[in-house]
């Protein structure tokens, strides 16, 4: 269902910024603006030639703590007579709002200090656009405020995201999905690359699986799941990309 841009019926933001979110953002832009320069690899010890150790969140039990048992197939697709381009928005909008909830109850661990970049995987560093649309390397909990307040203030905006009844979105809707979704992408493969320990200590792990799994069924029933940033220079699955693999071996995602 990749063509889901045609009119969107209503949706209401949350109105409060997330935690932590800088009210301004000096010096940095908006990803959407320059479409496609906002993402990247950089490689990050790629001299090192010791053996990675194999991440929690891939080893048992964790790997199939869930709260969802079966597949995710019959949530993501949109009920009958549900308008799809409104089934994307409301999903958007659930995503975020969830995903913000996790990140709030990590943000202790997630900090200049513990995170110095936005790495999700072991040669793996999303880069952000500086003023002068150089890519350059933040701290994770400043890259995913940044995030987080630009999607806000996309929620936000009546003009990508219309509330009132009548007004539909704009031809660009599709482009703009695209580029939340892998946003909160990215901030998901941050968490379980950097922070799965933590999740693990906070009792959560079943909830933050269970929430991924829908993300990314919800990506590939709609054609908006890209895996390109998660790959080495060998072609190689990286982070969540080794996740999304394994949950495809047992079943959970469909393949």
């Amino acid at each position: 269902m990749s063509g889901f841009l045609n009119s969107i019926g209503r949706l209401r933001a949350p109105k409060r910024s997330p935690s932590n979110t800088p009210t301004t953002q000096t010096g940095f832009f908006d990803p959407l603006p320059s479409p496609g320069l906002e993402f990247t690899q950089q490689p990050l010890n790629s001299s090192s030639s010791s053996p990675q150790q194999k991440p929690l969140y891939l080893c048992q039990p964790f790997v199939k703590a869930a709260l969802v048992k079966g597949s995710f197939k019959t949530i993501v697709a949109p009920p009958k007579y549900v308008d799809v381009n409104e089934w994307v928005a409301v999903n958007l909008f659930d995503f975020y709002h969830n995903l913000n909830h996790f990140y709030g109850a990590l943000t202790d661990f997630c900090t200049l200090q513990n995170c110095p970049t936005m790495s999700a995987g072991p040669t793996l560093n999303f880069l952000w656009p500086d003023q002068n649309q150089r890519l350059v390397s933040l701290p994770a909990p400043t890259y995913i405020d940044f995030v987080m307040s630009w999607l806000q203030k996309l929620l936000d905006d009546e003009n990508v995201f219309p509330t009132k009844s009548g007004r539909d979105f704009p031809n660009s809707f599709a482009y703009t999905a695209k580029h939340i979704y892998k946003h909160l992408f990215r901030i998901f493969a941050h968490l379980y690359h950097q922070h799965f320990e933590q999740i693990l200590h906070l009792s959560i792990e079943a909830h933050f699986n269970s929430l991924f799994a829908h993300f990314l069924a919800f990506g590939k029933e709609f054609d908006i799941l890209v895996m390109k940033d998660l790959m080495t220079n060998q072609g190689m699955g990286q982070g969540v990309a080794e996740l999304s693999e394994k949950w495809r071996e047992m079943g959970i995602l469909e393949a």
